[in-house]
């Protein structure tokens, strides 16, 4: 068996390593156009910012330790630039000397991986205008900073790279600017779980520009002029592009592989391509999103790792399948954290799939142990059976935990019915008895039992009907926090004794600072014969839905 394998990071290196593993005797030829193999190139902005300070932590392994352990043939600074899936050969260019060759397959597996979006505007090509991809770009990032000590930057795109870029340049001491073309940071989650975040960068001092583009760049008097959209220009001296990256698939259209409407390459579910003895992985090819079943490109290292994995399997004769892709992630954001699974209400609604949606505010931890601090969670399940949809968490501390839960949830097909019997681990230090996993189980439960009526913040920003707003913090809250426009203030534990102020044949909305309080307003109210809903995550949600594009 000789097996070649185009890409040596993440997925091919994964495919590579699980072959040896599987097979001695096969010959294993891995091809890389770059000088690094098996980087972790998520860790790229932590270098620029000086979180992680040696560089070579960033090298998982190196040719030559790829090669003593694995008996691989790795070939680097080599381009793969055509494919003959007839003749079963693959022409390589080396790119020291522009050698060129054909080398022979048995499988030939395609892990190129992706490359930054780039606009087709005037100016993307100057000198100060920068990608990050790889370890050369970070390089020459990071000699860009230590030699002209730029004052100013400009990150452009707030997904993942955009946010961690800007991050990394206040770490530098650089002014820096983000612009987004939409309303909100980090796509995958929904436009009011950015509002933290939109506030969590501003508060260190990055500048947002929400609802803006770049369409031009210019070099003037030796910096950088941006004309944006909006209107204002920015002068810099310093430009990250980080709009997104689109699918490596150059090489896969030269080999009439199938190629998806998003650019990736189309696979069936053992990783095989249209074209046979030819494989791919990684994020250059299309997946399936796990909720809709709907083509996705879906650019994470844990999936393009298990891809490389099952492919490996497969080739040799250990059938194995990709079971579809979560799309579980989460970012640093300074002192937060932000992560999501599954779908979103923005994908739920663009497909007109059903769901119900509850927001949990909750400590990370007992509240009476030092430094609990806030998780804001969001869940999204199938209203006719509960079943998980997708969730959003953002939080200090105590994120990473409560999405991996509801990620292995969601992938285990559980419902909210589910949740509410999960045993998490407890103790003051780690968490609560009632976890926010736990919470989120119990208010969606009660919502599809029908014993709690919710309201969505929304539907109150809109006045969609003539409810009471009944709002049942305490006076002092409000003087510090707000309230509601025309909400009548009457404390939860003084309702009993105000209940000839609520009128019967009006419809009535409760809330409070989280939802816990207004619930018990809530069941006191409906068991007394109002028409009651509760706020669904309080007057918290409701600022961070006000605040959407902020």
């Amino acid at each position: 068996m000789k097996l070649v394998i185009v890409g040596g990071v993440a997925g091919g290196a994964s495919a590579a390593a699980r072959a040896r593993r599987i097979s001695e005797t096969a010959e294993i030829i891995v091809f890389e156009r770059d000088s690094f193999i098996s980087f972790a190139n998520c860790g790229l902005p932590y270098h620029i910012g000086g979180e992680i300070q040696d560089r070579s932590a960033l090298l998982v392994q190196t040719p030559e330790s790829m090669k003593a352990r694995f008996k691989l043939d790795i070939r680097i600074n080599c381009d793969v630039i055509g494919i003959d899936s007839a003749a079963q050969t693959v022409r390589v260019r080396e790119l020291d000397g522009g050698r060129e060759y054909n080398e022979r397959y048995d499988e030939l597996v395609l892990s190129p991986g992706a490359r930054p979006i780039v606009p087709a505007i005037s100016g993307v090509d100057l000198s100060a205008v920068f990608t990050l991809r790889n370890i050369p770009d970070m390089d020459r990032i990071i000699r860009k900073i230590n030699i002209d000590a730029p004052r100013s930057a400009v990150v452009v795109g707030g997904g993942y790279i955009g946010i961690e870029m800007a991050e990394a340049l206040i770490h530098r001491g650089i002014e820096t600017t983000l612009v987004e073309m939409s309303n909100q940071l980090m796509p995958p989650i929904d436009p009011e779980m950015a509002v933290p975040l939109h506030q969590e960068m501003r508060r260190h001092g990055v500048r947002l520009q929400l609802n803006d583009a770049l369409q031009e760049i210019a070099e003037v008097d030796g910096r950088l002029q941006l004309t944006l959209k909006a209107g204002k220009p920015l002068v810099t001296d310093l430009v990250i592009m980080a709009i997104g990256v689109r699918p490596e698939n150059q090489l896969a259209e030269l080999a009439n592989l199938a190629i998806g409407a998003r650019g990736g390459i189309q696979v069936d579910r053992h990783m095989h391509t249209s074209v046979e003895h030819i494989w791919a992985v990684g994020d250059a090819i299309e997946v399936k999103d796990y909720v809709t079943g709907l083509a996705a490109q879906i650019p994470l290292a844990g999936p393009a790792n298990r891809q490389g994995r099952i492919v490996a399997d497969n080739i040799f004769g250990h059938p194995a399948e990709y079971k579809n892709t979560l799309g579980t992630g989460i970012c640093k954001v300074f002192d937060l954290a932000a992560a999501s699974t599954g779908a979103s209400e923005k994908l739920l609604r663009g497909q007109g799939i059903p769901f119900e949606k509850i927001y949990v505010h909750a400590s990370d931890h007992a509240g009476y142990y030092p430094g609990a601090t806030q998780v804001n969670l969001k869940l999204l399940f199938d209203p006719s059976d509960g079943r998980l949809l997708g969730a959003q968490a953002i939080g200090p501390k105590g994120v990473d935990k409560r999405i991996d839960v509801l990620a292995t949830a969601l992938r285990a097909q559980m419902t909210v019915f589910d949740l509410e019997e999960l045993e998490l681990c407890y103790a003051p230090p780690f968490g609560s008895a009632k976890d926010i996993i736990n919470q989120a189980g119990f208010v969606a439960s009660n919502v599809l039992r029908g014993e709690h009526q919710i309201c969505q913040a929304e539907q109150i920003s809109a006045r969609v009907d003539d409810a009471l707003l009944i709002d049942v913090r305490s006076p002092a809250e409000i003087g510090v926090l707000g309230t509601i426009d025309e909400a009548l203030n009457i404390p939860v534990n003084l309702l009993r004794a105000n209940l000839y102020r609520l009128p019967k044949d009006r419809p009535l909305v409760v809330f409070c600072a989280v939802g816990l309080r207004g619930y018990v307003a809530y069941r006191l109210l409906n068991n007394l014969g109002y028409q009651v809903r509760n706020l669904t995550g309080g007057f918290t949600t409701y600022q961070m839905v006000k605040r959407i594009g902020i």
